[in-house]
């Protein structure tokens, strides 16, 4: 499969999914968790690095002098100060985070962008996005792998226009960010429920009722005895995903399922950093105080934001 039939098929890829009978789906979007290590200071500060730098970056660390590890994490504190103002807040601190904790993501539409941005401008029209994913496939009304691509097309637009803030169907990096991965976004949740709703409600009346919730789990195929877990999701429905009992649910309460508000692990690992560096204690943090805690932020060692750093990258 190539990228634009990859790229087709993840439009689209809650409505078609194929699945075995006994296979759950989950639709669910939760964050991502800052660190499989137990956050526990009093063994060690791994927890706390994962977080500020991302588990996977954190390890390039290892290899740093401590005067090393000091010196480029006076450059990454210069890259968290977003306002230049010389402080760190918990505000920027918690941004820092979670652009570490979704490095995957940005990762993803970095790999992406030069196939759509055809024109080389730095931007992505919808134009341009239309004809690399599409191209001929609309010109073939009866393609051999079943999609309906004018219908995924008509879909992709409307996000695409969601994701555009200044509506002149031209993407910014972040509003191309925006489009492929909606869940990050709070201005782009509405659209994931819509699109939800729309893959799950076979008879279009605008809400999910219980067979609706487990058909788009499930499919019986001739087996006459649910798995246990599909028992349970029935008994989920009822008793918490419809919260006002009227048998189905409407958009806020399919919102509530599919992008439950979770802990905001980031925003708690900010607060505590700030916390435990922040000495005269007004609340922000300067240069000086993150790295005189640097054992706390990277230990005796750096990242590929180090590595990224020496070769003059952008995080």
């Amino acid at each position: 499969m190539d990228l634009r039939q990859f790229l087709m098929c993840l439009s689209l890829c809650t409505a078609f999914a194929l699945s075995k009978p006994t296979e759950k789906k989950d639709r669910v979007h939760h964050e991502p968790q800052l660190s499989d290590k137990v956050h526990d200071d009093a063994q060690s500060f791994d927890y706390d690095h994962d977080a500020f730098l991302g588990a996977e970056e954190a390890k390039s660390f290892d290899q740093l002098t401590p005067e090393e590890s000091k010196e480029r994490l006076g450059m990454i504190v210069d890259k968290i100060d977003a306002d230049k103002d010389g402080f760190v807040t918990e505000g920027e601190l918690k941004s820092w985070i979670k652009h570490a904790q979704k490095k995957y993501i940005y990762d993803n539409v970095e790999n992406q962008w030069q196939e759509f941005d055809m024109n080389q401008d730095g931007l992505i029209s919808w134009d341009e996005y239309r004809n690399v994913t599409y191209g001929t496939y609309l010109d073939d009304p009866d393609p051999d792998d079943g999609f309906n691509y004018k219908q995924m097309m008509v879909r992709d637009e409307r996000r695409f226009k969601m994701a555009d803030k200044d509506g002149d169907l031209i993407a910014t990096k972040e509003e191309f960010t925006a489009f492929l991965h909606p869940e990050e976004y709070d201005y782009m949740k509405d659209i994931v429920v819509q699109e939800t709703m729309e893959d799950i409600d076979k008879n279009a009346d605008g809400f999910i009722d219980l067979e609706e919730y487990i058909g788009d789990m499930y499919s019986h195929d001739g087996n006459a005895d649910e798995p246990e877990w599909v028992k349970t999701e029935r008994e989920q429905f009822v008793e918490f995903r419809d919260k006002n009992r009227d048998g189905k649910m409407d958009k806020e309460e399919t919102k509530d399922w599919i992008l439950p508000s979770d802990y905001d692990h980031a925003e708690a690992e900010a607060r505590h950093l700030v916390y435990e560096s922040d000495q005269n204690k007004d609340g922000k943090l300067t240069k000086e105080e993150i790295v005189d805690k640097y054992d706390l932020f990277v230990g005796s060692q750096a990242t590929d934001f180090g590595e990224a750093l020496v070769r003059h990258d952008e995080f």
